[in-house]
């Protein structure tokens, strides 16, 4: 029964698609919401940095997730969004690093397991059910 479960390509593409699919998301409500663009810009210009950089966001929340989800450079497209992340950690949630929610968690859960998922994804590489297996 156990060795039914060992399916190591399929957990990839599960892996793949629950980073790509959840991150992509985000970049969506950013398109849908051009405010939050120069929100970003805002926060790239205050630690003396120019503001278009604020729009690797989108290389980040939206071509790197597609890339995810197709498996297509899956560890490049990996690499973009655990850069993204911890771009995104230092500019808005540097403050809640060593802190708890609510109801107990790590403040951040949900950026670290987007951060830890895509970095797994740079090591493991996209499986075999990808466009191109890596």
């Amino acid at each position: 029964m156990l060795n039914a479960l060992h399916n190591e390509a399929l957990g990839k593409l599960v892996l793949r698609l629950s980073i790509g699919g959840l991150v992509l998301l985000h970049g969506i409500a950013k398109l849908l919401n051009p405010s939050s663009m120069s929100w970003i810009g805002d926060r790239v210009a205050s630690y003396g940095l120019p503001e278009f950089l604020a729009y690797g966001v989108l290389l980040g929340e939206i071509i790197a997730p597609v890339m995810l989800v197709l498996g297509w450079q899956s560890r490049l497209a990996g690499l973009a969004v655990t850069i993204n992340m911890v771009v995104a950690i230092i500019l808005v949630h540097t403050n809640e690093l060593f802190a708890l929610g609510s109801s107990g968690g790590w403040a951040l859960e949900l950026q670290g397991m987007f951060l830890f998922g895509a970095l797994a994804i740079v090591f493991l590489g996209s499986g075999r059910m990808a466009l191109r297996p890596d």
